[in-house]
């Protein structure tokens, strides 16, 4: 999903009255239509395969799929707002707003439409400290990883 519809289609819930107004004058379908749409284009890429899906509770849609390598990727919040303070180009209260609503978001997200958490580590093939493994070296994990429990999917 691009930057820009992705502003459209917030990995959070809103508001009701916000998401009346928006539905009301045609800003945004309602989350009632787009969870299941969003639910639907991830269950057709994951049986496409040779995908990465990140967000919009894709985990939880794809639990079920056989063919799927879950991954969770956790990292300290100071070291989380260091990264995205420099790669953004933020003040360091810049990036720790960024991280912290963006936490919450995605959290408030998940339960209001799967009813979980994202915490659990058993929803995971894997889950990797990016505090201890560089981002590199976790993209090597991760690619040995879905080779090891799907060897006959990769060349």
């Amino acid at each position: 999903m691009s930057q820009a519809l992705a502003k459209f289609i917030p990995e959070d819930r809103q508001s009701s009255l916000r998401q009346a107004m928006d539905t009301m004058f045609g800003v945004i379908p309602s989350a009632w239509d787009m969870v299941p749409k969003i639910a639907e284009t991830v269950l057709k890429l994951a049986d496409a395969g040779h995908v990465v899906l990140v967000g919009r509770g894709a985990n939880f849609i794809t639990a079920s799929r056989p063919n799927v390598f879950h991954v969770r990727l956790m990292g300290s919040l100071p070291r989380r707002i260091q990264r995205i303070q420099d790669r953004e180009q933020l003040t360091i209260e810049m990036a720790t707003r960024s991280v912290t609503e963006e936490d919450r978001a995605r959290g408030r997200y998940v339960k209001a439409h799967f009813g979980e958490g994202i915490e659990d580590e058993l929803l995971y093939h894997i889950v990797i400290n990016t505090d201890r493994v560089p981002l590199p070296d976790a993209a090597g994990l991760i690619s040995d990883g879905a080779r090891r429990c799907f060897p006959g999917l990769f060349p």
